[in-house]
């Protein structure tokens, strides 16, 4: 896995942002899984969500809430899916003012749509890939989108986006170009080795190359939490895994990645709380290619200067 030392730039004071201020930034989340009642269960007990089932005749959907505020959404993988070896995963979807026109234009900048534009329950949506091969979705007027989200630190709330690309070097010119993100300065981190990027003026993620031997770009979201201890043990608890962690960055937060019961992958940043932790040993603190056999996600994690 590829680890390194990103200070938590995402940490901001006031996320507060209006509908009309969400073009180009994450505005749904949504798990693909093979068993939404036991997803459901898992996440409520780890990250804190309330699931409610919101489905349709046409389609079993449950979505997730964090303070009564709508965030993301579960359901079954499609059965054409399953036949075409689709995993459990989590996806982000990016608002767009113009959803036809922005297919159009990923396209056109090398990338490719895999469910064009549709209407569904969450409002007009369409599933891309960007050139290297890395999915995430696109979503106008989210139908769960029109209150004003809480902090991007506030628990249970999505608190970073992270690319791991083939190049991330070249791939940051296609999500500048087609959702106008900015780099941000890294502070600390040496340039090489991870990108932030900010959406609207803010700092909401970063993009770092992978190594040849992870198989497939994506994206990794991480979930915020009161006590990451706590979280952790309810992972395992819970039938999940804890993959790598939880690992203490330079300001004090703590990050872990993690993969729930039906194998998608996804992580958690929060404080150290009550609960005990077992911190990484050293020899996780560095270059790996696997989080225990699955590709890593993550980012680069120095360990902090002894006093």
């Amino acid at each position: 896995m590829q680890l390194g030392a990103v200070p938590q730039a995402h940490r901001i004071s006031n996320g507060e942002i209006g509908v009309a201020d969400r073009s180009g930034r994450f505005a749904w989340y949504e798990l693909l899984t093979t068993d939404v009642a036991a997803a459901g269960a898992f996440y409520r007990t780890a990250v804190g969500w309330n699931v409610k089932d919101e489905s349709t005749p046409e389609l079993p959907y449950a979505v997730l809430r964090s303070g009564g505020a709508p965030l993301g959404g579960l359901m079954e993988i499609p059965e054409e899916g399953r036949r075409l070896g689709a995993t459990p995963r989590w996806m982000g979807y990016v608002a767009v003012d113009d959803l036809d026109a922005t297919a159009a234009q990923i396209r056109r900048l090398g990338g490719s749509i895999l469910v064009p534009p549709t209407d569904t329950n969450i409002g007009r949506i369409a599933v891309v890939a960007d050139p290297q091969e890395a999915t995430f979705g696109l979503i106008k007027e989210p139908t769960y989108g029109r209150r004003k989200p809480g902090r991007p630190d506030e628990s249970g709330r999505v608190g970073w986006h992270e690319l791991l690309a083939v190049d991330r070097t070249a791939v940051f010119d296609f999500y500048r170009e087609l959702f106008g993100w900015q780099k941000a300065d890294a502070q600390n981190e040496p340039a090489a080795w991870y990108q932030l990027f900010s959406a609207g003026g803010q700092t909401v993620g970063g993009m770092l190359t992978k190594l040849p031997s992870v198989a497939q770009p994506s994206w990794l979201h991480y979930f915020n939490v009161d006590d990451i201890g706590a979280a952790t043990k309810h992972v395992n608890a819970g039938g999940g895994r804890i993959l790598q962690g939880p690992i203490e960055l330079p300001d004090g937060c703590w990050i872990a990645r993690c993969v729930d019961p039906q194998g998608a992958l996804f992580a958690l940043q929060g404080a150290r709380g009550p609960a005990s932790i077992e911190p990484s040993s050293a020899s996780e603190i560095g270059w790996s290619a696997k989080w225990g056999g699955i590709a890593s996600h993550g980012r680069i994690v120095l360990p902090k200067p002894k006093p």
